[in-house]
This record gives C-alpha cells, structure tokens and sequence, in this order.
C-alpha cells in the first residue's frame, strides 16, 4: 500500500514488510526541498526505521546538504581518515577491505552513535550486495515480559576489538591500533519517538556485572530476538540509490555475497545526543577520545 502524505508535496511512502522498512517517491534528494517536504521524509524514517530513495544523483555537496537538514553532521569515522576535502564523508570501498557482514548498529563502541546514516550507492556488483536491517524497537517489544523487565536492567560495553572485527576487518591492527570502549544500555530509549529498543550488534563485548560465558550467553540470547526475519526488511541496490536509516532503533547486516566484484557507496551521518537507558542512565564512554567526531569538528 502506498501512502501519499500530502497532495502539495507529492511524496509517497510505501511499506516494504510490516515492521521495518518504506520507499519514498517524490523526492530528489538534490533539490531545494521544503521544510514540509523534509519533516515528511523524517516522519516516515522515524516510522519505518530504514527507507529508500531511488535513482539520486548526487555529489559530496548534494549529500552534505541534504542530510544535514536532519541534524548537525558527524565527521566521517572516528578511526579513519575521510577523504581530502570531504570531512563529513565515509567511503564503504571494497577495495579498501572492509567489509559489514556481521549484524551491527554503527559506532556503538563510542559514547555518542550517529543518529541517522545516509548511504549513496555508488558501484554495485553485478549480483549480490543486498544489505538487511532489523527494527530493534519491535524486536524489544516482541520479547516476553519478564525478559523486557531483566533488559532494562543491564549495561553493555561494545568495544572495537571484538567479534565484529575479527571477522570484517582485513586490516585489522590499524583498526584497533587504538581501542575504544563505550558502556551503553541494553535498552534505549529514543530522544524523539520514546520508543525502547535494544542497543546490540557486533561490538557488544560483555554485559556489565556478569562473568564472560553468561555475557555472551545473555547477548546471544536477546541479539536472536532483533535478528529474527520478522524483524528485518532485505534491499537490493541499484546505482543511485540512498538508504537513511535510524541508527538510534535499528541494526543492520551487509552480505558478502559478491566475491572479488567491487562495491562502493558514500556514508554521512548525523550527530546524535548520547543513549539513555530506561532508568534515564546515559551511556558512558570508557577509552578513547571521539569528542571530535561526535561533535562533528575536526
């Protein structure tokens, strides 16, 4: 079913599954859009948690501009160097090695996580490549009870040395050079919906107050409820298209299922205030320093 939100501004949202995930129409990311025409776009990804704009041409200043009419934009990455002139910008290159097939939600090992993502695809492999996101609002709300109320309790560190890495990271050692470490809630709620969701992925390293096999046996179990196919939608790329997706109430997975083929899309991210958990506890960042990149100034 497709919805049009308002005849003046010609967008239309269509839900792609029941729980997560909508295409936007009528939208060129490159225009002058209007204030109404922006709060429209943000209430569908607040709603939907990931949507998808297709066929966008755009250049690093497009893309700027763009996504820096949801928010104050993030630097590129608080470990890699963006690319010369373009400060805000992060390159997903295949040829650079890295790669994101691990269930994840962006930066989780720093204080402050961005916000929102905007990824530009740029070069995709001829098959393969698709990307799946889960709504870790839904997934909080499908766990029974008694295991919400336990949830609420915890606290997890999410560390860059971790599984996440041992498994995507070719190079691995400039990525851990120097380790950051961030204690975050389990469950979040969201500055702008209130939502609670579950704040986990790859970086989760251990559950605070608990020996290392119940650690991960507690992440274990609740990861299975955010990764369920209930709770996920599956895109497959074409050039030009941007996925935004809310990086405050989703995790998100991309398969490597395309070989030696290359793969590139552009990433910017928006500031986001620091997590807080159910009993109004904020996350706390406990090595490293990214003041820099979550404030956005280099």
């Amino acid at each position: 079913m497709t919805e049009t939100l308002q005849a003046q501004t010609g967008v239309t949202v269509t839900p792609l599954t029941g729980n997560i995930g909508a295409v936007i129409g009528g939208v060129d990311a490159g225009a002058a859009l209007s204030d109404e025409t922006i709060a429209l776009i943000r209430a569908a990804l607040l709603r939907h948690k990931v949507v998808f704009l297709r066929d966008q041409d755009l250049d690093y200043a497009a893309q700027t501009a763009f996504a820096s009419r949801f928010g104050k934009l993030t630097l590129g990455h608080p470990i890699y160097d963006a690319p010369e002139g373009r400060p805000n910008l992060r390159e997903m290159d295949s040829k650079q090695g890295t790669r994101a097939n691990h269930w994840h939600t962006d930066l989780t090992f720093i204080e402050r996580p961005p916000a929102f993502a905007f990824l530009h695809s740029k070069v995709i492999p001829p098959v393969g490549g698709d990307t799946v996101w889960a709504n870790a609002a839904t997934a909080y709300a499908s766990m029974p009870a008694e295991l919400r109320q336990f949830a609420d309790q915890l606290r997890i560190v999410h560390s860059n040395d971790c599984d996440f890495t041992d498994d995507t990271v070719i190079e691995r050692g400039a990525y851990i050079s120097t380790p950051y470490e961030a204690e975050h809630p389990a469950v979040r709620v969201h500055p702008e919906t209130g939502e609670r969701s579950l704040l986990l992925g790859g970086f989760a390293r251990r559950v605070v107050g608990y020996a290392p096999q119940a650690s991960r046996d507690l992440i274990r179990v609740l990861q299975e409820y955010l990764t369920k196919p209930e709770q996920t939608v599956r895109w497959q790329w074409r050039v030009g298209d941007i996925a935004i997706w809310d990086n405050q109430s989703t995790a998100h997975y991309a398969i490597y299922d395309y070989g030696n083929q290359y793969r590139r899309g552009e990433r910017v991210t928006v500031v986001a205030p620091t997590p807080v958990g159910v009993d109004g506890r904020p996350s706390v960042a406990l090595r490293g320093d990214t003041t820099s990149y979550s404030t956005g100034r280099a």
